[in-house]
């Protein structure tokens, strides 16, 4: 009898956190980019996208962003199922607590897009390009609103969701990203990142002889992209990306597409880079 009253008190103490913290999470804390309240933040609801301000934050063109979204929509032949919304924070400390990242920009699943502040500062000075970064995390965004929950964590490619959104918004050889002639020259010298390595421990292992590890796996993405749209055709590259939005096999849908392993075409790849500039 005691031992029962000690599970269900222990039920409800448990029961009881959840209803406190839940509600801090959402409003406050990592959860806020799913809550349907922003609180301290101005709402601008536009055609294609709606944008959340944090008081005080640096002003922004706002509207100019409502236009990015035709663009994303017709290079990937999807259209949004919601309206993206895109936060922008007031500072870092307000950015580090209410996120689950430290990167300029953060795209969710859910459909939400976190700017950080020093993002917009750095567009302002010039030294990156804020509708080259917010295409590319429309990119993510965009598919992810295709995607089941499963799909969207375990299965799609996370190297090739990188290549879409670098080579969709033209990212190479823009701010610290190499070109893709300089990608290239990488790659000839030595420099080669694994796209099954990417995001996982097997990709600390790599060595890798590249100013930006990070910025030159995402150009070397772009460049498989480039490859495979380039030497099979675009129709072909964008049914590869729709039948990844629903299967649990990516290998697989590879090879169906491609009527090749991936593993091959990877060689492949690597072939072609050393024949061409």
């Amino acid at each position: 009898m005691k031992n029962n009253i000690k599970t269900k008190l222990s039920i409800i103490g448990l029961l009881l956190a959840i209803l406190i913290i839940l509600p801090y999470e959402f409003l406050w804390g990592k959860l806020f980019p799913y809550s349907p309240v922003k609180l301290g933040f101005t709402k601008y609801e536009f055609s294609n996208v709606v944008i959340y301000a944090q008081k005080g934050s640096e002003n922004y063109n706002y509207k100019s962003i409502d236009s990015l979204i035709p663009a994303v929509e017709k290079f990937h032949k999807l259209h949004f199922i919601q309206k993206p919304e895109i936060l922008f924070f007031r500072d870092a400390n307000s950015y580090y607590q209410r996120t689950i990242t430290k990167a300029r920009f953060c795209s969710y699943p859910n459909g939400t897009l976190v700017v950080s502040p020093w993002a917009v500062r750095e567009s302002f000075n010039g030294k990156i390009s804020m509708d080259i970064y917010l295409r590319h995390e429309l990119s993510h965004t965009l598919l992810y609103q295709h995607m089941g929950f499963i799909t969207t964590y375990f299965i799609y490619p996370r190297w090739l969701l990188e290549g879409i959104a670098v080579y969709s918004s033209n990212q190479m050889g823009t701010s610290w990203y190499p070109s893709k002639k300089d990608t290239y020259e990488y790659i000839r010298q030595g420099s080669f990142l694994p796209p099954a390595y990417f995001n996982t421990k097997k990709e600390d292992d790599v060595k890798l002889n590249v100013k930006y590890k990070t910025a030159f796996a995402y150009s070397e993405f772009g460049c498989i992209v480039d490859y495979l749209i380039t030497n099979y055709g675009k129709e072909i590259f964008m049914e590869y990306m729709m039948r990844l939005l629903d299967c649990y096999h990516p290998e697989k849908v590879f090879k169906d597409v491609y009527r090749i392993d991936f593993s091959t075409c990877i060689n492949n790849f690597k072939k072609y880079v050393k024949e061409h500039n």
